[in-house]
C-alpha cells in the first residue's frame, strides 16, 4: 500500500518540500505536547460512529474496489450519491492513469465541496480503492483484499463528518473540501514510490478548480481498526508540524488524546506527499502506526485478508471523526 522511507529518502523529501515552500522551515512537532492551548468553547456536532460503521460495511459488501472492477464503479456511484446529500457541490474525475506495470487503469476521484464560495478552506482526503494483492498475507497473496480499514474507514469517516457539518451548519467564511481519491494502493516497492498514490497525483496536477488552495490538509489512512494509535508520522512532522500539533491539540480538546500519542513515527509515502510537493498545501497523514523499533510500522492486518469488518471498531471511528469535527469548528471559531 505504501512504503517506509529510508532516512536518506526522508531527508531528501523534506529538503524538496522545504524548497517548494519557499525555503521556509516548518516548526517541527516534538515528542512531548506543545504548550496546551485552552479549548475554545464552541458548538461541535457529535460524530455518529454507528452511521460511519454502516458506511464501512456498505463498501465492504461490494467486494474489493480494485481498478477496473465492477465494484469500483458501484462504489464510486455510491460515494457520489452520498456526497451529493451532504455537500453543496460534487466534482467527479473519471480519468485513466498508468500503473507501475505500465497498465492503463481507470481512476475515479470525487471531491465534495462545502461552502464553495469561502476563501478559507480545509482539505480532508482519503483513498477508497482496495489493494489488488494480499502481499503481506500467508495465503491467497495474489487476490485482492476487502480493505475495510485500509480504504473503507477513511471514506466512512469523511462522509459522516460532512453529514454532521450539514446538520449543524458552518460559518460561510470557511469551506471544507472532501477528496476521495482512487488508485492509491496499486503500487509496488519494485516499481518505485511514484507507483503509489496515482489518483492523488492526478488530482494535484489537475485540481477540481483551477488554482485550488487550502489553509491545510488532513489525510486519513487506516483510521478504523481496533486498538489503533495515531502517532506523529515523520513526513508530516517535517513539512507540516504546525498543522500536526494543531490536530493533536484538537484531539485532546475533543477528549481523545489517548488515540493521538506525541510519539515520533516512521516517514510514510502516502497521499499527503503529492499534495505537499505539487500544490504546496501543508498536509499531514493521520495514520495508524506502530512505534516499536525494529518491527513493521503497520498493523498486522495491513495488506492481508484480515482487513475485513472484524477489525473495525466504532470507538476508533468516533475518535477520529470527532477530532476532525473539533478541528473544523475550532478553525471556524478562531476567525470569528
Amino acid at each position: 500500500m505504501k512504503i517506509v522511507q529510508s532516512l536518506l529518502c526522508f531527508a531528501c523529501t523534506a529538503m524538496l518540500l522545504s524548497a517548494c515552500n519557499g525555503g521556509k522551515e516548518e516548526d517541527k512537532a516534538k515528542e512531548t505536547p506543545a504548550a496546551a492551548a485552552p479549548a475554545l468553547k464552541i458548538n461541535t456536532p457529535s460524530f455518529d460512529a454507528d452511521s460511519a460503521y454502516a458506511s464501512v460495511a456498505t463498501q465492504v459488501a461490494l467486494g474489493p474496489r480494485t481498478p477496473g472492477s465492477a465494484a469500483q464503479k458501484k462504489c464510486a456511484d455510491w460515494m457520489h450519491r452520498e456526497l451529493k446529500k451532504v455537500c453543496d457541490t460534487v466534482y467527479r474525475q473519471d480519468v485513466q492513469v498508468t500503473g507501475g506495470d505500465k497498465k492503463t487503469l481507470p481512476c475515479i476521484n470525487l471531491v465534495g465541496v462545502i461552502n464553495p464560495g469561502a476563501a478559507r478552506r480545509i482539505l480532508l482526503l482519503t483513498h477508497w480503492d482496495s489493494r489488488p494483492w494480499a502481499d503481506h498475507d500467508t495465503k491467497d497473496k495474489d487476490k485482492p483484499i476487502l480493505a475495510a480499514d485500509d480504504a473503507g474507514s477513511g471514506v466512512a469517516v469523511l462522509i459522516e463528518v460532512a453529514r454532521q457539518v450539514k446538520k449543524l451548519g458552518l460559518s460561510k467564511d470557511l469551506g471544507v473540501d472532501i477528496l476521495l481519491e482512487d488508485v492509491e494502493d496499486y503500487g509496488r516497492n519494485e516499481w518505485g514510490e511514484s507507483s503509489y498514490c496515482l489518483g492523488t497525483q492526478y488530482w494535484a496536477k489537475h485540481p477540481h478548480v483551477a488554482g485550488y488552495r487550502a489553509e491545510f490538509g488532513i489525510l486519513l489512512d487506516m483510521v478504523g481498526a481496533r486498538g489503533a494509535q495515531f502517532p506523529l508520522e515523520g513526513i508530516s512532522t517535517q513539512v507540516a508540524g504546525g498543522v500536526q500539533q494543531m490536530v493533536w491539540q484538537a484531539a485532546a480538546h475533543a477528549g481523545y488524546s489517548s488515540y493521538f500519542p506525541y510519539a515520533a513515527a516512521s516517514a510514510i509515502t502516502d497521499d499527503h506527499v503529492p499534495v505537499n510537493e505539487i500544490l504546496g498545501i501543508k498536509t499531514i497523514d493521520l495514520i495508524n502506526l506502530n512505534t516499536n523499533p525494529g518491527g513493521s510500522p503497520f498493523a498486522p492486518h495491513w495488506h492481508t485478508h484480515a482487513d475485513n469488518m472484524d477489525i473495525i471498531d466504532k470507538n476508533t471511528l468516533k475518535a477520529v471523526g470527532q477530532t476532525l469535527l473539533q478541528v473544523i469548528y475550532e478553525s471556524a471559531a478562531s476567525a470569528s
